[in-house]
C-alpha cells in the first residue's frame, strides 16, 4: 500500500507540452513526453461471423477489416478456411465436411483453436484492437466456445450473421468467389459447383441461427437477404455501434465510382499549395474533356459530388449535369502554410517541413490539418459512397488519396504518397474481395503536383536535400 507522499507523487497532474508533429497537448515529466497509444475500443473485440457457406461472410469480414483499419482501429482478419488449407494442403471433396467425418471434425476444431490462439496473440501482445474471426460458426456449441475463450482473455464478442435464402444470390456468390478458391483451382466448373452445393448441405443439418430468445444475452447483428432486413441485439459500445452502422450501409449492387481532381488551377501552376483559386486555361479544357468522357461512358443515374472550393465547382459546371457540394470534400487545410510554395515552407518553417516528411500521415500543419484528420472528416463521404451506386467525385489531391486508400486497402504510411495526377480519372469497380482500378488520362497537359518522400528527413538537413523531390513549377 502507498503512503500519502507516494500517492501524491503518482496522482499529481503532470505538465503539458505540445507534440511538435501532431500539435496535440500531451503530459510530460522531467521534459519527457509520455507517449501513450490512443485506443478507440475500451477493450479488444472479436467480431465473429456466423452463417452457411456462400453467404458473404468473407466479403463482410474483408470490408469490415478494411474500414476499421482506415478509420484508425488496428484490425486483422483470421479466416479459419485458410488455416484448414494450410493444414490439409490438398482439398479432395465435400466429404471432408460431412458431420459424420470424425477426422474432418477433429482437423476443423484444431484449425479453429489455432486461429483463436493467433487472435489472442494479436489482441493481447501485438497491439490489435479488433480481430475478425471468419468462419461458419453455425452451432451454438461453437459460438459458446468462442464466448468462453473471449471471457477468459478479457475480450468482447460481437457476432455478425448473414442469412440468405435467395438462390440467385447464392449461385452468384459461388460463381464469383468460390470457384476462384484454392479448393477448386484445377476443377471443372460444373463439378466444382456440384461439390460446393453438397458442402453447404453438410452444414445445413446442424445450423443453429442466432435466436432472439436463446441468444438474447449476446451482442449481434443479423443481416437478412443481403441487407433487405436487419436484426440488431445488445450493442455494447462505440465500436460495435460503428460496425452496425457500417454494415447497414454496404450493398452488393454492381456499380462504379469515378474519382478525379479538379482541373489544373492557377495556384497549381505556381507550385502553391491549398488556397481557393480558379481553373487555369488547361484546367478549363480538362473540365470540357471530362464532360465529353462522361457522355461517352453513358453512365446510368450518375451522381456528381464536388467540394465547396472554386476549382472543383468550376470543373463540375462544365459537365452540364446537376452536382452536390460537400464541405467534407474540401482540400486538406495547410494552416499557416496555405498558398505557400514548398520552397517558402522550407525557408520559413524548416522544422515543420522536416517533421511532415518524417510522418506525413500524422503530421498536422500549424493551425491546419493532418491526413489523419482528413480521414475522420471523410468518413461520412465513405458511408454515403457505400450506399450509392454510380458516383463521380471531383475533389483534391489529399482528399482523393484518402478515398483511394479506403477502396484499395492502403496503409497509413502508403496513403499520403498515392499518385493522383491532374486530368486523370480513376474508375473504381468494387469486386468480391477488392476493387478493380482503371486509370483514364484525358489528354490535357498539366503540371505535376506529386512530391515523393525525400531520403533525408532529418531536421538538420540542407535546403537542397529538403527540396530534392519538389516537382517543377512556374
Amino acid at each position: 500500500m502507498l503512503d500519502n507522499d507516494e500517492f501524491r507523487l503518482e496522482t499529481s497532474p503532470r505538465e503539458l507540452t505540445q507534440n511538435p508533429l501532431r500539435k496535440i497537448w500531451m503530459p510530460c515529466r522531467n521534459g519527457h513526453i509520455a507517449h501513450r497509444r490512443v485506443c478507440m475500443t475500451n477493450c479488444p473485440t472479436i467480431i465473429v461471423t456466423v452463417g452457411l457457406p456462400a453467404r458473404g461472410k468473407t466479403y463482410i469480414s474483408k470490408k469490415l477489416t478494411r474500414y476499421l483499419n482506415w478509420i484508425g482501429v488496428p484490425t486483422k482478419e483470421f479466416n479459419v478456411g485458410q488455416y484448414r488449407r494450410e493444414c490439409l494442403k490438398i482439398y479432395k471433396s465435400f466429404e471432408f465436411f460431412r458431420p459424420d467425418n470424425e477426422e474432418g471434425l477433429k482437423i476443423r476444431r484444431q484449425c479453429a483453436t489455432s486461429a483463436l490462439n493467433d487472435v489472442r496473440q494479436y489482441l493481447s501482445v501485438e497491439g490489435g484492437q479488433v480481430a475478425v474471426f471468419d468462419a461458419t460458426n453455425t452451432t451454438r456449441e461453437r459460438r459458446g466456445t468462442i464466448v468462453k475463450f473471449a471471457e477468459q482473455s478479457g475480450f468482447k464478442v460481437f457476432f455478425v450473421e448473414s442469412v440468405c435464402e435467395d438462390p440467385d444470390v447464392i449461385a452468384q456468390n459461388i460463381v464469383q468467389v468460390k470457384l476462384g478458391s484454392p479448393d477448386y483451382i484445377h476443377c471443372d466448373t460444373e463439378k466444382a459447383i456440384e461439390d460446393f452445393m453438397k458442402r453447404i448441405k453438410c452444414y445445413e443439418s446442424s445450423y443453429q441461427p442466432l435466436d432472439e430468445v436463446l441468444d438474447r444475452d449476446l451482442s449481434y447483428i443479423k443481416i437478412m437477404d443481403v441487407g433487405r432486413r436487419y436484426l440488431v441485439n445488445l450493442v455494447m459500445d462505440h465500436i460495435q455501434s460503428r460496425i452496425v452502422y457500417y454494415l447497414m450501409n454496404i450493398h452488393i449492387t454492381p456499380r462504379s465510382i469515378y474519382l478525379c481532381r479538379h482541373g489544373e488551377s492557377d495556384l497549381n501552376i505556381k507550385g502553391r499549395i491549398g488556397g481557393d483559386s480558379g481553373l487555369s486555361a488547361r484546367g478549363r479544357e480538362f473540365a470540357k474533356s471530362l464532360g465529353e468522357f462522361l457522355q461517352d461512358q453513358n453512365i446510368k443515374d450518375l451522381k456528381v459530388w464536388t467540394s465547396q472550393m472554386k476549382r472543383t465547382i468550376q470543373t463540375a459546371e462544365s459537365l452540364g449535369v446537376p452536382y452536390e457540394q460537400w464541405k467534407s470534400l474540401n482540400e486538406i487545410n495547410a494552416g499557416v502554410c496555405e498558398e505557400m510554395m514548398y520552397e517558402e515552407i522550407q525557408e520559413h518553417f524548416p522544422l515543420e517541413f522536416a517533421l511532415r516528411d518524417q510522418d506525413k500521415y500524422r503530421y498536422r500543419y500549424p493551425k491546419g490539418e493532418s491526413y489523419e484528420d482528413l480521414v475522420q472528416r471523410l468518413e461520412p463521404v465513405i458511408m454515403e459512397l457505400e450506399r450509392q451506386e454510380n458516383v463521380l467525385v471531383v475533389c483534391h489531391q489529399a482528399v482523393m488519396r484518402c478515398l483511394l486508400a479506403y477502396f484499395l486497402d492502403k496503409t497509413a504510411d502508403e496513403l499520403p504518397y498515392l499518385k493522383c495526377p491532374l486530368h486523370t480519372v480513376l474508375k473504381l469497380t468494387p469486386m468480391a474481395y477488392g476493387c478493380k482500378v482503371e486509370s483514364v488520362y484525358l489528354g490535357v497537359d498539366s503540371v505535376n503536383t506529386h512530391r515523393d518522400r525525400p531520403e533525408n528527413v532529418n531536421v538538420k538537413r540542407t535546403t537542397e536535400d529538403a527540396l530534392v523531390t519538389v516537382p517543377v513549377h512556374f
